[in-house]
């Protein structure tokens, strides 16, 4: 009875008949087998190989590679080191799919090089390369629909108006577009921050590269960090096994524009400032640096030189941002520009919903003159649809905006509604103001507060059960 090899032994002459049985397999089951030594010289070839090449497998030994395969890559894996597996490989008006790899010795070293033609006959790989082909059209799809989702959308031309505050807004954003330093876009809610945001990208150096959006109010504080910088492998419990990346390394060479900003939270301004300084960030859990080139457009709708002065917002920031300030005219103080806002804004909704295009009766268009406009341009554009959804007619009237809540600034609104006493009366007023901040704000009962100079307990007060209560 044989006495049994050390375990170790064992390991070494299971490895080396593993290695010989590939081998063998190979050469047994491949077209072709041929092997090359350090200075790429033919060392062994098999004779189905040589056959199919043409050549004489006893003289080809101690011959360089390329005497007989003029474009054999053999060499390449002999200096690089490096595999190159399944390619498709024509020689000798031939065509192969080919596995190259190379020889190292115990130390690691490389002493040559073996390639293995699998197959002669392409055909029965067809299926899978039409299916690669495929899946690789996808994905170039996929790449093109992403880029394309982060270009920007908007040009100067779709900012409407050529009022005197809408025309200085283009200019000082067209001069933004030019610099690389960050712009700070002011105003009202539905003014088209976002818009311009889209503009100034598309018209400077970078509008081939990708215009990232982020609206930092509409994110929770506990997840705006790893929104921002990404999250590592693992970073937190259910984290994803993958790496995330955050908008800044998408941004990477283009636009990161921040949606109101000044709803962003003290402990995240300290490091949006330091990424800001050092174009460098830590992703979530990591310690690795990234590195990154990205220009930065905010936005707000609040008073960021008070909120710094009050401690609300970094006064670093805040000077960090406000290098160039655009600010938005809204649109009571534009009315020049609601005709054409308004021919736009009904060819837009019309083209959308397959409407024939509509326009408006001159005494429809004095309503919406008398309107004050707290939610600006977007407010408007949901009024004219609202309307658009009264009548089929052409020409929208004044009776199509009667239940609308245009609300007229001037003597002809119905202060004192009959049968109510002053004390109503009033009471009405208030509460249409306050319904209107309220709109104007999205619902947010804080920021609506703060615009009309009142405490949120105050406002409370003031309005009537029925209207709804957002915000903290």
């Amino acid at each position: 009875m044989k006495k049994p090899l050390p375990l170790l032994q064992n390991y070494s002459l299971l490895k080396q008949k593993a290695v010989q049985t590939v081998f063998d397999s190979f050469n047994h089951l491949a077209e072709g087998c041929l092997i090359v030594d350090r200075e790429a010289r033919v060392v062994m070839i098999n004779d189905r190989y040589a056959a199919r090449l043409g050549v004489d497998p006893a003289k080809v030994i101690g011959q360089e590679i390329e005497s007989f395969i003029p474009n054999s890559l053999m060499r390449q894996v002999v200096v690089t080191g490096k595999p190159i597996l399944l390619e498709i490989f024509e020689t000798h008006g031939q065509v192969f799919l080919v596995i190259r790899m190379p020889v190292r010795d115990d130390d690691g070293e490389v002493v040559g090089a073996m390639a293995f033609a699998l197959y002669s006959d392409l055909e029965a790989l067809k299926p899978l390369f039409d299916r690669f082909s495929q899946l690789r059209t996808e994905l170039a799809s996929v790449h093109k629909k992403l880029a394309e989702a982060r270009r920007s959308k908007y040009t100067f031309s779709s900012f409407i108006g050529n009022s005197p505050a809408t025309m200085e807004a283009k200019r000082l954003a067209r001069r933004a577009a030019h610099m690389g330093a960050p712009v700070l876009l002011h105003g009202e809610t539905g003014t088209g921050k976002e818009l311009l945001a889209h503009a100034i990208h598309a018209g400077g150096a970078r509008a081939e590269r990708p215009f990232v959006t982020v609206n930092v109010a509409a994110i929770p504080e506990n997840l705006l960090e790893a929104e921002f910088f990404g999250v590592a492998p693992g970073a937190y419990t259910g984290a994803e096994r993958k790496p995330r990346p955050g908008k800044f390394e998408l941004a990477d060479g283009g636009t990161l524009f921040l949606d109101e900003i000044g709803d962003m939270p003290l402990a995240l301004q300290s490091k949006l400032l330091r990424v800001l300084q050092d174009q460098e960030f830590e992703p979530l859990g990591s310690n690795r640096v990234i590195r990154v080139d990205v220009r930065i457009l905010a936005a707000t709708s609040r008073d960021l030189a008070a909120m710094a002065a009050d401690g609300r917002f970094r006064r670093d920031l805040f000077y960090r941002l406000n290098v160039l300030t655009i600010p938005l005219p809204p649109l009571r103080e534009r009315l020049d520009d609601l005709p054409m806002l308004c021919e736009h804004l009904l060819e837009k909704t019309g083209s959308k919903t397959g409407s024939p295009g509509r326009e408006l009766s001159p005494g429809a268009m004095e309503l919406l003159r008398r309107h004050a406009w707290p939610g600006n341009v977007r407010e408007l554009q949901n009024v004219l649809e609202r309307a658009m959804m009264n009548t089929d007619a052409h020409t929208l009237q004044v009776a199509d905006f009667k239940e609308l809540e245009v609300l007229p600034r001037g003597a002809e609104a119905d202060i004192l509604p009959q049968g109510c006493t002053f004390a109503e009366a009033v009471a009405e007023a208030e509460r249409r103001i306050l319904e209107s901040a309220l709109k104007a704000c999205n619902g947010n009962v804080v920021e609506a507060a703060r615009r009309l100079g009142i405490g949120r307990a105050t406002f409370y007060r003031k309005t009537r059960p029925g209207i709804p209560r957002i915000g903290k």
